[in-house]
């Protein structure tokens, strides 16, 4: 990826909700399909030049093309489709950026990809601002818009909600959290899907995941398991194929195909 502004940081305004922003304009060498990877963070995408096209995985009824997609917080990989060059704007929303930007809970967005007309109207002009705009100009036109909508008094999450959201996405357990927060699991596990649409052992799942997707490739899988909160490498390889659809290894040859296939193991570089 060759982004015309590599900083993903958003405007001081805008942190807290927004987790990164970024303009990219990416030769992808052919027609393809690239592997969405769950996190957890909503995903909005804003491409240039040619609608998004994108669907869950394996579930070609959810397939649509959009120019402006936005994805809520599940626990499979999404199959986007490209004819080798995708520009645009992507951002990465937090559960209470959902809130102040939005104006709707995560958990009504959550296992869906819907059209951003749909989901937010205030930002239904966003796409076509962003096609206008000169292409060094596309994040700060998206930053703009996003500034134009953020609530100052938004319904936000009861605070041991909040607090307990940051510490299942960091990978804390489950019940050490509940205990933190004075609630029961049960109670903090409807707490949470109430707001995000997962349960709180999935949250805790794709925090794990964030971190490991951070590492793997950097550092050797055993350590990366170790460092993100896995039992041990065959523990995070289980994990990853059931949310990333594939093995760390075969993420690593999609995602950086100049690597050699040398085991399992391996470093990039």
């Amino acid at each position: 990826m060759s982004p015309h502004d590599p900083r993903p940081d958003p405007h001081p305004a805008l942190r807290g909700h927004v987790v990164s922003l970024t303009a990219y304009d990416v030769d992808l060498g052919g027609p393809g399909v690239h592997r969405g990877l769950p996190g957890t963070t909503l995903t909005l995408v804003l491409p240039v030049g040619e609608p998004l096209d994108v669907g869950w995985s394996g579930d070609d009824a959810s397939r649509a093309a959009r120019w402006g997609t936005l994805a809520g917080l599940h626990t499979g990989p999404a199959a986007i489709h490209h004819l080798g060059h995708q520009a645009g704007v992507q951002l990465e929303l937090t559960v209470t950026g959902a809130r102040t930007l939005l104006g709707a809970p995560a958990a009504s967005l959550a296992g869906t990809i819907v059209d951003l007309e749909d989901a937010a109207p205030a930002l239904r002009h966003l796409p076509e601002r962003l096609a206008a705009a000169p292409a060094a100009s596309r994040r700060a036109v998206v930053e703009r818009a996003l500034l134009g909508v953020l609530r100052d008094r938004p319904s936000l999450p009861r605070a041991e909600v909040a607090w307990a959201l940051r510490q299942l996405r960091r990978g804390a357990g489950v019940g050490a959290v509940a205990a933190e927060v004075g609630l029961s699991r049960r109670h903090l596990g409807t707490l949470v899907r109430r707001e995000c649409g997962v349960s709180a052992r999935d949250l805790r799942r794709l925090g794990r995941f964030e971190q490991a997707r951070a590492l793997v490739g950097r550092i050797p899988l055993a350590e990366a398991a170790y460092r993100s909160g896995f039992a041990d490498q065959a523990h995070l390889s289980r994990e990853w194929s059931a949310l990333a659809g594939c093995t760390p290894s075969t993420w690593l040859r999609e995602e950086f195909p100049f690597v050699q296939d040398r085991d399992a193991d391996s470093v990039p570089g």
